[in-house]
């Protein structure tokens, strides 16, 4: 069915089909650089391996940063940095907002609306100042980062997720489940669950494509990942003292990263949508 679906979309929408091919393209190849970064950066980023803010060249591909620190070897390890720090943030309030949601959505009642209240107050904050107040009470680090962006999303998952299950539990499907005596567990596992799961992707991949703006705010503003580690958002902070020195290829790399993965993640989001989402094909 899968199958049929994606190869009904690549024939009606090749705009669409090219976003997100495109989008894939730039997610894996990010990957894939920060999988290889031993291999790919010339130099340690910790390091400093020469003059200060040399410019652009072929021995120094970014140009060196205000420490004599190679830019392009810290743009290729700060890749491995955001990308773990935005899955695996994204990933955890996923798997909080999807239990969550479905125990809410299922057993509604006294249960149910404690919690949605929980969670539209989470929900009622900024999300970049929910997680620039957390970070700030936790502390730079790269485990409070993680926590931090974590908390911002699960209310999104948890509203979705509610969502479907408050629509699927009252199919006649479950009510014969629930008449032929099948636990609340088994009930939730294997006739609500599976119907939830197809929307969970799309989010997530366009809640990745904000915490990634998200992870690299906190660094810029001192309360993400603390220094000297190499971190896309810390970097572009760094390289900004001296841009108007001249001095812009510190800042204007990592800048550059930052903008192509949420762009990456977002249009690969937008090409999930289309094809799971029968209204939007």
């Amino acid at each position: 069915m899968l199958i049929a679906l994606l190869r009904d979309y690549l024939k009606r929408r090749p705009v669409d089909t090219i976003l997100t091919l495109s989008g894939t393209a730039i997610v894996a190849l990010i990957v894939v650089m920060a999988l290889a970064a031993p291999l790919i950066a010339p130099y340690d980023p910790y390091v400093s391996v020469d003059e200060a803010l040399l410019p652009p060249s072929p021995k120094h591909l970014m140009g060196t940063d205000n420490l004599g620190r190679d830019v392009f070897s810290r743009v290729v390890y700060g890749s491995q940095i955001i990308l773990v720090v935005v899955l695996t943030s994204t990933l955890t309030s996923m798997a909080i907002g999807a239990v969550l949601g479905l125990v809410s959505g299922y057993f509604g009642g006294t249960l149910d609306r404690a919690i949605s209240v929980i969670m539209d107050s989470i929900y009622a904050f900024p999300g970049l100042i929910l997680a620039i107040a957390f970070a700030a009470m936790l502390g730079p680090g790269v485990m409070n980062t993680m926590i931090s962006i974590s908390v911002v999303y699960i209310p999104t998952y948890f509203r979705m997720v509610r969502g479907q299950v408050l629509s699927v539990k009252s199919k006649l499907y479950v009510e014969a489940a629930r008449a032929l005596g099948a636990s609340h567990g088994r009930i939730m596992i294997k006739y609500v669950l599976p119907n939830v799961l197809p929307v969970l992707p799309v989010v997530f991949s366009m809640n990745v494509a904000d915490a990634v703006l998200t992870e690299a705010a906190l660094s810029f503003l001192g309360v993400g990942v603390p220094a000297p580690t190499p971190d896309w958002g810390f970097d572009l902070k760094n390289g900004q003292r001296n841009l108007l020195a001249g001095y812009w290829w510190a800042s204007t790399f990592p800048g550059i990263f930052i903008v192509i993965l949420a762009l990456g993640f977002s249009l690969l989001g937008e090409g999930l949508n289309e094809l799971v989402n029968p209204s939007r094909r």
